[in-house]
């Protein structure tokens, strides 16, 4: 009765429905996981922006986690949002009292309307704290550069921004090259804890319908990872799924609007050994 997967999503709210937890547990259910949530900050969201948030009492996320832990079987985990130094290390200190899983890291620090998601104390805390427990991270341009303080520029710059977080202690590292705009392919670079380094390459669309692109990259990664997938699978899955996810674009909002959760993983993505 407990052997069907279940993965947890430990993130923000996003009231608009097309990122963070709501994103999240979308791509679990479509990739047939059931998805449980850890919720840490809620938002005043749409597709034009985050208008405000508010993140929950520490005592809260300690029994959400709690309350999970007592009945159900998770079999992967997932970070998003976390608000501030102190929320960071609340997940933390819970993520090592209860065996959850792998842990995909996604440092959200900026939505994609430009609010800050992560206060400027708490990068350190991911830094030190948080980077160490990941089975694999996540990080866009921005965020690889933030946590290593590399400039990222090109194809080195990602291998070098991937070394240098497999230093701070992730196992596994993706660094997302979706921010080089000027490029006709998305590329992103990944390096596995046994030394394995390769690139996934799909075509890029020009659209402005991307919100949630990252939550829903590292939910799909997750949702494998729950139904035991190996990890190398479980990232390139999670590659085609976001690639279709913005290629059919749906029509919601009048801002950075949302992926299309509906559709199938894309057959356009393709991996280079590095």
């Amino acid at each position: 009765m407990t052997d069907f997967p279940q993965a947890l999503t430990i993130a923000g709210t996003d009231s608009g429905g097309g990122a963070g937890m709501m994103a999240d547990l979308k791509t679990m259910q479509a990739r047939h996981v059931f998805g449980t949530g850890v919720v840490v900050a809620v938002t005043a969201q749409n597709t034009i922006g985050v208008q405000d948030f508010m993140a929950l009492p520490t005592k809260l996320i300690d029994a959400q986690f709690e309350s999970l832990a007592a009945d159900l079987k998770i079999k992967a985990c997932k970070t998003g949002m976390l608000a501030d130094a102190k929320h960071v290390q609340a997940v933390v200190r819970n993520l090592k009292r209860y065996d959850f899983g792998p842990l995909v890291v996604d440092p959200v620090m900026i939505a994609k309307g430009g609010a800050a998601l992560l206060a400027t104390d708490a990068v350190q805390v991911v830094r030190s704290e948080l980077v160490p427990l990941a089975t694999l991270i996540t990080p866009n341009l921005p965020e690889a550069e933030q946590l290593t303080g590399l400039t990222i520029t090109d194809a080195a710059g990602m291998v070098a921004a991937g070394v240098a977080l497999q230093k701070l202690g992730a196992q596994n590292v993706m660094i997302k090259g979706g921010h080089q705009t000027d490029a006709k392919r998305a590329r992103d670079f990944v390096l596995l804890a046994d030394g394995t380094a390769f690139w996934l390459s799909a075509p890029r669309t020009a659209t402005s319908r991307t919100h949630g692109t990252g939550d829903t990259l590292s939910a799909c990664i997750t949702a494998e990872l729950a139904k035991g997938q190996p990890l190398r699978a479980a990232i390139r899955t999670g590659k085609a799924v976001v690639t279709a996810a913005i290629a059919a674009t749906i029509q919601v909002g009048h801002g950075h609007g949302p992926l299309n959760h509906w559709a199938s993983p894309s057959l356009a993505v393709t991996e280079d050994e590095a």
